[in-house]
């Protein structure tokens, strides 16, 4: 697995704009769900910190749409998320 979706965080932020219903969500939207998901408060900088990361590594790409900048994975980061997938579906199995 590559390290940049070691950290849960990141891993977890690829799974919702997987499931996300047009495949792209606003940073607000994202935070919003993993904060709901987490039953906690992110900090703004860490969260944010964590989708420059993943947008520094190509598995996100960001653009703007008026005053928000809205998430979608790449072909790379959903082809992470689909193997990760796999490997916990089947450590599941076993």
């Amino acid at each position: 697995m590559t390290k940049w979706l070691r950290s849960g965080r990141r891993r977890d932020i690829c799974f919702l704009l997987a499931a996300a219903d047009d495949g792209e969500l606003r940073g607000q939207q994202l935070k919003s769900r993993l904060e709901s998901h987490y039953d906690d408060r992110l900090e703004p900088k860490s969260f944010y910190g964590s989708l420059s990361a993943l947008v520094e590594a190509g598995f996100v790409e960001k653009r703007t749409e008026g005053l928000h900048d809205v998430y979608a994975l790449t072909e790379p980061g959903a082809q992470r998320v689909r193997d990760h997938y796999t490997w916990v579906r089947d450590c599941l199995e076993e």
